[in-house]
């Protein structure tokens, strides 16, 4: 059984196609790399996976389910969840706060209009545990907005492993980050267990090859090739797209 899978995968906005019968197949445990140049349609594939974008054709598989046609909203409650390219985060709030909104996004009270969160003393522990995980938890008081760029992206990733998927989704973690920062998140990678599943996104190429154990090149919304890290490097089409050979 495979953990997720897309299936003739297409999307067009107008006359751009921006998916073109794309197929992917990622085992469980898997830690899978994405990459392309600029406009090669990865991160339009995670809002296809996400269900952030409806594909005009194709199918998408979550542990051989058919989610297709499931909300965007309904994915995390199914094992699923993601990081973005942009942060996406609250600044005037506390960190502790915005790891906290994640969790009752999944929780039956996320329906509940009078909820007082600071009350919710469940929500708030899971909160911290997960900021541990990203060694913020010392400063989860802290507003958002007094935090390094570093910082926020060990947030966002706390966020969604706040919400214990198996399959995680991570859009660019290593962006912006000084050369300190990318030896910490890479490290907070490794140490994610098994259990999860990892598609990553990724232009830094000596930190994601040091991750990925497969590897998936997209060009105008196609895969062009797909293998283990030496076969991707190797491979003429990889330089002649994304090395610029």
């Amino acid at each position: 059984m495979s953990v997720l899978a897309v299936r003739r995968l297409c999307k067009a906005f107008g006359g751009l196609r921006v998916a073109s019968d794309i197929d992917l197949r990622v085992e469980p445990g898997e830690r899978r790399l994405i990459i392309g140049p600029n406009g090669a349609g990865k991160t339009t594939l995670f809002n296809l996976i996400m269900g952030e974008l409806t594909p005009d054709s194709g199918s998408i598989y979550l542990f051989d389910r058919d989610i297709t046609r499931v909300p965007s909203r309904r994915r995390a409650h199914l094992g699923m969840t993601r990081t973005y390219q942009i942060i996406t985060l609250f600044a005037r709030d506390s960190i502790e706060r915005n790891v906290s909104l994640a969790l009752l996004g999944v929780s039956p009270l996320r329906w509940s209009p009078l909820i007082a969160l600071h009350r919710q003393h469940h929500i708030i522990h899971d909160a911290h545990a997960a900021l541990a995980r990203v060694g913020l938890d010392h400063i989860a008081a802290r507003p958002l907005s007094q935090t390094s760029y570093g910082e926020q992206r060990r947030v966002e990733i706390a966020m969604a492993l706040a919400q214990d998927p198996k399959v995680l989704l991570l859009d660019e973690p290593f962006a912006g980050l000084s050369i300190d920062e990318r030896h910490e998140v890479h490290d907070l990678l490794m140490d994610i267990p098994r259990d999860v599943t990892i598609v990553m996104i990724e232009h830094n190429m000596d930190v994601a090859l040091d991750f990925a154990e497969r590897i998936t090149v997209l060009h105008y919304g196609k895969v062009i090739v797909e293998g283990t890290r030496a076969e991707v490097v190797a491979d003429p089409r990889t330089r002649e797209v994304y090395l610029g050979d």
